[in-house]
Parts: C-alpha cells; structure tokens; sequence
C-alpha cells in the first residue's frame, strides 16, 4: 500500500465520483427535458447535485464561519481568527472578539488529530466565545507538508501542546476534547516536571481514551486485532504527487473516512436518501441540516504515518498513558507530577468510540491532586459527538465546565482584569457565512 499510486488511485476515484455527479447533474438539468416531465431527471439532477458536493467536499478545509457574537454590552463584537503560534504540522489560533473588554476565562480549546479539521468543534467555539476568550490547536493536513519538515508522532504533538501552553501563560484553562487528551494530561504533566510555572490552571477531558481498557469498543478491538505490521501494510501510503507532501507516508483521511462511514453505514445511506428525495421534490437548501453536518463531517485531513501508528501502538496497545510509563524526548513523564492543576473529565453514557470509563481514568492517575480539584461528570443519553457539540453539550456540560473553571480562579467572575498578552503573528478574517 506504500506507494504514490495507491494513494492516487484513492484521489482519482474520488474525482472521478465528484465529476460523474458534475455530469449527471448538468445533462438532467437541461431544459429541454421540461418536454418530457420524467420524474427520473429530477432524481438524477438531485443525486447529481448531492454526489458532486459531498465528493468535492473531502479536499476543502472548512471555514470557521463565525463572524460575530452577541456581548453582555448588548452589541454585537466582530470575531477575527488570528494566528498566534504557527508551526509546520500545526497552529495556535486566536478568536479575537473585536471591542470587548479582555475576558477572565482563557480557554485553551485541543483539537483532534483524527482525520477531520480543527473546524469539527466550530459550534463548540461559538458556545464558548460569549463567556470565554478561546484559542485552539489547528492542525494542518500532513499532505500538504513537505518530507523536508521531518517526522510529527505522538511525542511532537505533545511537545506542540507544552509550547501552546506556555505561549498563552498559566491563567489558561486547558479543554482537551477525545483523541488529545491523554497527550494533554501528558503535557501537562511534563510541564508539572519541567516548568511548573507554565502549567494550566485547569484541565479538562471529554471523551478521550485515557484507559483503552477501561471497557472495550469496536475502535480499541480493532486495535488489538491487528499487528503493527498489518496496520502499517493495511493503511499506510505515500503522498501524491499533487500536493507539497509528495512522498510523506500518511494514514490517508479518505481511509479514516470510510472507516468512520463503515460504523454507522445505514444511518449515513439514509440521510443521503432522504436528501436526495427532498431535493429532487424541491425541498433542498443550501444550509440545511444534512448540509451542515457533512460540509464537516467529508472534510478529511491526512494524519502523518508516525502520528497514527504511534498512537495505536503507545495509547491503545501499550497503555504507557494508562500505566504512567510515557515518555518525551527521552523523559519519563510521571503523571503524579501534576499537583496545582484543578482536573475535569467528562464522558457520554452512550459513546461508542470512547466509552465511558476510558475518560475518567484520569482522575486515578493525578494522584497528586487533591480530590477537592477532581471532577467528573457522565452525561446521560449522549454519545461521543454530542459531549462537545448539540444540545448535550449547550444545556448541560458546557455550564458545568464553565462552574468548573470560574471555581478553580482567583477571580471566578468574567470580563474583569487584565489576561497576558499574545501577539498574533498573522490575521485571516474569517469570510464563510456560517456561523455553526
């Protein structure tokens, strides 16, 4: 599977799909089939409009598509993205609400490295933007970045999460959401060893797999079904010659994606059905639910080859967060370490990628925090999506974390003192018209 033409050929059928719902979609939109009213062109045109979107999708980074918020001033402040820390597989981006007084609650937002954007917790910024002054980690595609910038695993993203921290200072509040969070207790947990001054004043994980072990799911199964040497002959390719990473081996986001469409098959093959009938009825709309849930969802990224084999191999297979025997850059991180960092985790009762269990193991392993700056939290009925997104996330969790880090402030009440200063290094106003 190594090879530049396989990851090509993966390219090529996706195109090939975009620009057969192209064709499809141009021929049963001519007018002259108004002389022979078929109900067969409307159901090609809409399958051809459907298909040439959903297809095209996969190779376009989303944007985030918040524009503004509504403040306690009863005005509404303009949000530009800023880029604070950029670095080759990643950057430290900053919402910058424009007008409004600093805000006490900074909030340090840890996107997944799992094959979707940092633009998968969109609604999650924009629920947090009206109380908080929120930064995230956005992650860039692996096949855009040359074979000159050298290897990005496990260890570099978690030394990328020690400079991010230290960059917005120890007022921060750390929000660490599934795949990231035991490399975010692990960071923080090099920082409690190395630089205890830049430690986070608060740690919260949802949906993360601390423990794999802690109760079994299909994604940790598979882990343990397979060889390292299966994983990496099965999955991993080289980078075509199309883009900047030629020749980088990568885990191809196309290949997470079917694997995350081969979970829930006929839930995803009914939603396009009912979207393809409401469009060949005229119903369809440009941002309609479906809409808005695979704009996103399609939108896949590669992960660099050592990220991804490093992950099954020392979270999922060899436990070293689990059992506290994780090392960076040559040092033992020693996860008793953490002693001032207020923690938080928090898990759905119905997720089935990290099921409840895995997550709040943490809790055991910061044995050096007091109990009195422990919390968990399991949310009845929700899934792993909606423990960072939907109303689960809106209604309950989202105040309960924000209680969370207002208790563990010198100051709990918002909008008030003066936070550190980041100097952004680059301004990219946001233009999509989406506002999650």
């Amino acid at each position: 599977m190594k090879t530049i033409m396989s990851y090509d050929l993966m390219e090529t059928f996706r195109n090939t799909n975009e620009w057969m719902g192209a064709s499809a979609r141009a021929m049963a939109s001519y007018p002259v089939w108004g002389l022979a009213p078929h109900p067969m062109f409307k159901i090609m045109s809409a399958w051809g409009r459907v298909t040439e979107r959903s297809f095209a999708r996969m190779v376009i980074k989303p944007d985030w598509g918040i524009h503004s918020i509504a403040a306690e001033d009863g005005r509404d402040h303009l949000v530009e993205v800023e880029t604070v820390l950029d670095k080759p597989f990643g950057s430290l981006v900053h919402f910058n609400v424009h007008g409004r007084e600093p805000m006490e609650r900074r909030i340090l937002l840890v996107a997944p490295m799992s094959g979707h954007y940092a633009t998968l917790l969109r609604s999650t910024v924009a629920s947090l933007l009206p109380d908080a002054d929120v930064w995230v980690t956005d992650w860039h595609n692996a096949r855009d970045i040359p074979v000159s910038e050298g290897k990005f695993d496990i260890e570099d993203y978690t030394l990328y999460l020690v400079d991010f921290m230290k960059k917005m200072g120890p007022d921060c509040n750390v929000i660490a959401v599934c795949q990231p969070a035991p490399l975010a207790l692990a960071a923080t947990a090099y920082l409690a060893a190395e630089d205890p001054a830049a430690q986070p004043r608060t740690l919260t994980l949802i949906g993360g797999p601390i423990d794999p072990d802690a109760k079994a799911t299909e994604v940790t199964d598979f882990g343990r079904r397979v060889t390292m040497g299966q994983l990496e002959q099965m999955v991993i390719q080289r980078v075509g010659f199309k883009y900047k990473g030629a020749g980088r081996l990568v885990y191809p986001g196309l290949m997470q994606l079917a694997s995350f469409i081969s979970m829930n098959m006929d839930k995803h093959a009914q939603a396009f059905q009912e979207k393809i009938w409401s469009e060949a009825q005229g119903e369809g709309s440009e941002h309609d639910k479906h809409y808005r849930f695979y704009d996103e969802y399609l939108a896949v990224m590669d992960m660099t080859a050592e990220f991804y084999l490093s992950t099954v191999e020392r979270i999922f297979k060899g436990l070293e967060i689990a059992q506290n025997r994780f090392e960076v850059a040559g040092k033992m991180v020693d996860i008793s370490k953490i002693t001032k960092v207020a923690v938080k985790t928090v898990e759905g009762e119905k997720d089935d990628i990290s099921a409840p269990g895995q997550c709040v193991a943490a809790l055991d392993l910061c044995s050096g925090v007091p109990d009195s700056m422990k919390q968990q939290h399991l949310e009845p009925g929700a899934g792993h999506y909606g423990i960072f997104a939907g109303s689960h996330w809106r209604n309950n969790i989202r105040p309960l974390v924000l209680d969370f880090i207002d208790e563990n402030a010198d100051n709990p009440a918002p909008g008030k003192g003066k936070p550190a200063t980041v100097t952004p290094i680059r301004k990219k106003k946001v233009k999509t018209a989406e506002a999650g």
